[in-house]
């Protein structure tokens, strides 16, 4: 970890505000208030895919092996095992993702999973979260019945089906992965896949002004990202054509599936940087950081990793904590990083990997506790007890989110968006 990590996180995460309190128009002098942070303006996010049976009411009082009997998914343990968790969830994270693979949203034509989707971004809604899609359009995990059309009707279809999931899930669903791993989309030949047929079609940049443009027309309001998990020169050569091709792409998706490895201070920063210089900000959309033996440097595709079992274990739990307060601390040190989201809440899932800030027997891992005590320690400002002076005034340093004040059984909430100085005043 960088030694001045910590002041760049201050310099680009905090402000040092100056708090007027007034009520009835006229300044709360000589009062005591109470301030307190009730959100970060980072997007500190994780998969949300594990609670859909959760938020539509299928889970049962006792557990239900799955289908090969794995626990690979939270819709077969028991409501209060999955309770406990979300517990765990929500309590950390602001920003969830949930899946909208279409080969699993609509196996069937005409038959998405619209209604089940919808009560699960409302249930995080609720829960003061923001909520992502992921993604309108990639090439894996696609739409089997695809390869029975032609290339034109591909192409209406995914345009339909993108103005149909922008349009139903909007004012709940506002930030999308539009299109997922371009990089690769034409050149892809595990299998044929209606997407990849078309992109080697129409082309890379045309599909992806394509996607896009249907994405704006059905919500002009969206943050609409392009992800990848190619850090080569070829997703900087896709992303400088994009943008001269004038596409507009609100936010940059990085990957960073770390099986083989954490990548490491320099390297992350090197990537951010890379990456920052088209004046974007950054996501990193999809992290992972192992807690058991890691995947030999050999394998270039990770699906291809196949092991019966991959257990985690006490130093790789110790070892993943760390990586774990490191990286963040990274990516925060960095002013273009608005967001990170961890890839799977419980171990298990992608690839069966020990991935995750749970352990499959429901019990945190230390890397839980450690992100934890950033997120709502480290980086929080608890309730603070402060004296108003003649003016009404109280000062005090937080970090970038959504404050409360309050005095004499009365509220109000104000934002703190930008860092260094910041005047704010509110009326109780």
């Amino acid at each position: 970890m960088s030694p001045d990590s910590d002041a760049l996180i201050r310099q680009y995460r905090t402000a040092t505000a100056t708090l007027t309190v007034t009520s009835g128009g006229a300044p709360l002098a000589g009062q005591e208030v109470v301030v307190a942070q009730r959100d970060h303006a980072f997007l500190f996010g994780c998969t949300g895919f594990e609670f859909i049976p959760l938020a539509n009411g299928e889970l049962t009082a006792a557990p239900e092996a799955g289908p090969d009997g794995g626990s690979g998914s939270l819709g077969e343990a028991d409501i209060t095992r999955v309770e406990r968790i979300a517990d765990l969830w929500l309590d950390l994270f602001n920003f969830a993702t949930l899946p909208f693979y279409w080969g699993r949203f609509e196996p069937e034509r005409g038959r998405p999973d619209t209604r089940r989707l919808l009560a699960t971004a409302r249930w995080f809604a609720e829960r003061g979260c923001l909520v992502k899609g992921h993604p309108l359009a990639w090439h894996t995990v696609s739409a089997e019945w695809l390869t029975e059309l032609t290339n034109p009707e591909i192409t209406q279809v995914q345009l339909d089906r993108i103005r149909r999931e922008v349009t139903d899930f909007a004012g709940l669903i506002d930030t999308w992965d539009v299109i997922n791993e371009v990089v690769i989309m034409p050149i892809f030949d595990k299998y044929d896949n209606g997407l990849t047929r078309i992109c080697r079609d129409l082309g890379r940049i045309p599909l992806v002004r394509m996607v896009f443009d249907a994405a704006r027309e059905a919500n002009p309001g969206a943050t609409l990202l392009l992800n990848d998990f190619d850090m080569s020169a070829a997703y900087e050569c896709l992303i400088e054509g994009v943008l001269e091709a004038g596409i507009r792409i609100d936010a940059l998706g990085l990957q960073s599936h770390m099986h083989q490895g954490y990548w490491g201070e320099e390297k992350t920063l090197g990537i951010v940087d890379r990456f920052a210089r088209y004046g974007l900000p950054i996501h990193f959309t999809e992290t992972t950081l192992l807690s058991g033996h890691l995947m030999p440097a050999d394998i270039v595709d990770l699906n291809d990793y196949q092991v019966p079992e991959w257990p985690s274990t006490p130093e790789g739990e110790e070892r993943q904590a760390d990586e774990i307060v490191r990286h963040y601390k990274t990516l925060l040190s960095h002013p273009s990083v608005r967001a990170s989201t961890y890839w799977g809440m419980v171990d298990g899932g992608w690839l069966g990997a020990p991935g995750g800030f749970v352990r499959a027997d429901g019990t945190p891992k230390p890397s839980y506790e450690a992100l934890r005590a950033l997120v709502r320690d480290e980086w929080w400002l608890a309730p603070t007890r402060l004296g108003t002076d003649e003016q009404g005034r109280v000062g005090f340093t937080g970090f970038l989110g959504e404050y409360e004040v309050s005095a004499g059984g009365r509220t109000a909430t104000f934002r703190l968006a930008e860092p260094g100085a910041a005047a704010v005043e509110v009326a109780l």
